[in-house]
């Protein structure tokens, strides 16, 4: 396990995440959607029926809006007041504004599913959250976390110029660091498998700005230029899913 040196404080970080809009990044709401149809497929080959599932960091609530549609009772928590407010007007949602620490009592020993989606590795203390968030577990409950795979081949092949070595990234997992936590924090892996997205093309480009303005700016001008931009296409670049039960 890696971790990025030097770190802000908690608190900053936070607030961080607490502030502003992002119009970018619920622009590929409905593609998400998509995305979390097959997760949602994996999550009930484990735990079979439907139930109670909890979305830590949920965003814009295209996960829960997934889950719903297919038969879940949804909750969810999000930092950021905007992505809520928008994850009301949009799906009719209501995300409780804040973190796990902020849900109410009430709420404990109640959820049959907690996710994760790319959220773990923003955490200043990873095993403190896993620990909180086995409160909110059922016993036997499943808990299920998607993370950028620093061991994974394209993260090896791709060095320092790895897509996923961002700043807001605090704590890099292997599946071996991960499968640790997990058994200490009182969880056993049940499955493990890569995590593809579905992203539109004019999107991934403008994304890529960050690591290479050129490519970004040529791969712009050729989707835009073929009626391409809103093509979705599969995304993969390491992440990786694992679902975990609650021993």
């Amino acid at each position: 396990m890696k971790y990025l040196n030097p770190r802000l404080p908690p608190e900053k970080i936070l607030a961080g995440y607490s502030a502003g809009s992002d119009e970018n990044f619920i622009s590929q709401a409905s593609a998400r959607e998509m995305t979390f149809e097959r997760c949602l497929q994996a999550i009930e080959k484990v735990r079979p029926g439907r139930g109670r599932i909890l979305d830590v960091g949920t965003a814009g609530g295209s996960f829960l809006q997934a889950a719903a549609k297919r038969g879940w009772e949804v909750a969810g928590c999000e930092p950021n007041q905007w992505l809520c407010d928008w994850a009301r007007d949009h799906y009719g949602l209501s995300i409780q504004p804040g973190t796990l620490s902020d849900l109410p009592h009430s709420w404990k020993n109640s959820f049959d599913v907690v996710t994760f989606w790319d959220v773990l590795e923003h955490v200043s203390d990873p095993k403190t959250t896993l620990q909180e968030c086995r409160l909110f577990l059922k016993p036997g409950g499943i808990l299920v976390v998607n993370y950028p795979d620093i061991d994974s081949w394209i993260s090896r092949l791709m060095g320092r110029r790895w897509v996923f070595l961002l700043s807001v990234h605090l704590t890099y997992f292997t599946r071996d660091t991960l499968t640790r936590f997990l058994q200490e924090t009182g969880f056993a892996p049940l499955r493990w498998q890569p995590h593809f997205q579905q992203l539109e093309l004019e999107y991934l480009f403008q994304r890529m700005n960050a690591y290479s303005s050129f490519l970004s700016k040529t791969g712009l001008g050729c989707v835009r230029f073929l009626g391409l931009g809103k093509l979705r296409i599969p995304y993969w670049l390491g992440q990786t899913l694992v679902l975990a039960k609650q021993a």
